[in-house]
């Protein structure tokens, strides 16, 4: 068999199932998830690697208005990311069904003679006549894209999502690939520890305070059997920091605890992990700061 390989971008509105998608696809913790609206902020690269292919997915944050310095960065990342692909997935929520921006979506991008394959995510959700209903009012569309039913959390369709995926790059030779065989990321661990303890934060804060936090790795320092990780929570008012220390700093203690567990899976080390809170006023829109997260508004 011929070994192919190229750059799939993953797009959709926000928690339409994107990361899901990707942790199922590449079995790692690559993108984080919580029921918050945005959650992934930058495009992140996961590696898949097989005898016969590496696929290089993106995933982007969710197609949304913009406003802040934050916002307009994660709008510029879905923009970077669909340049220069071999294919665009579109994931769509069987459970809130097909919009109308998802429909000019496919439209834009046939027009365009872009590959797209449209995945209707969560379909472990519904019985199996709504995943046909979805199917034949959706038979319109069969001529602009290829349709995949799949359920990340299940592992349905995901092998027969990749042979889809397979059929839109290009033939290589296995000497010609992007990333090493043991890459499943191009994320550094430190950014990978943010992203869980924020991942945490989200869970556990719930909608106590608005969306608007972010992780900060101010010491990674990794030894032969121990990493030692310094960490804070940035929230943009003095009052939400005794909401994310909680009573007596319990909420803090919780989103430490839940935080080095999955970095210990992760890295497959101890960890000894210390979270602080810092407070710093409309963080979202101060450039100089969002570059120091690894969010570089310029180099998009």
């Amino acid at each position: 068999m011929s070994f192919v390989s190229g750059f799939v971008a993953i797009i959709g509105r926000p928690n339409a199932g994107k990361s899901s998608l990707l942790n199922s696809i590449i079995k790692e913790k690559v993108s984080i998830i919580s029921p918050k609206p945005q959650t992934t902020r930058n495009n992140i690269l996961g590696i898949y690697n097989s005898d016969h292919s590496q696929i290089v997915f993106v995933d982007t944050p969710g197609i949304n208005s913009s406003s802040s310095g934050l916002d307009n960065f994660m709008q510029k990342s879905i923009k970077g990311a669909v340049t220069d692909v071999n294919l665009i997935v579109l994931v769509v929520d069987i459970t809130k069904g097909l919009t109308k921006q998802d429909k000019n979506l496919i439209d834009n991008y046939y027009e365009k003679k872009i590959p797209l394959v449209m995945v209707l995510s969560k379909v472990d959700l519904v019985k199996k006549e709504e995943v046909v209903k979805f199917l034949q009012n959706a038979n319109n569309l069969v001529n602009k894209c290829e349709i995949v039913p799949l359920s990340s959390l299940k592992k349905i369709n995901i092998d027969r999502f990749i042979q889809v995926v397979e059929k839109y790059l290009p033939q290589t030779s296995k000497k010609n690939k992007f990333f090493d065989d043991d890459m499943f990321t191009d994320k550094s661990l430190r950014f990978l520890c943010a992203e869980i303890i924020r991942e945490k934060a989200l869970y556990l804060l719930n909608d106590e305070i608005p969306h608007g936090i972010a992780v900060l790795i101010e010491k990674y320092e990794e030894e032969e059997n121990i990493v030692n990780i310094d960490a804070s929570i940035i929230c943009e008012k003095q009052s939400h920091k005794p909401i994310i220390l909680g009573n007596k700093g319990q909420m803090l203690k919780k989103i430490g605890h839940n935080s080095r567990v999955s970095i210990q899976k992760l890295i497959r080390k101890k960890v000894m992990l210390n979270i602080f809170v810092k407070v710093k006023p409309n963080w979202k829109n101060n450039l100089e700061f969002l570059d120091t997260l690894g969010y570089n508004i310029n180099g998009i």
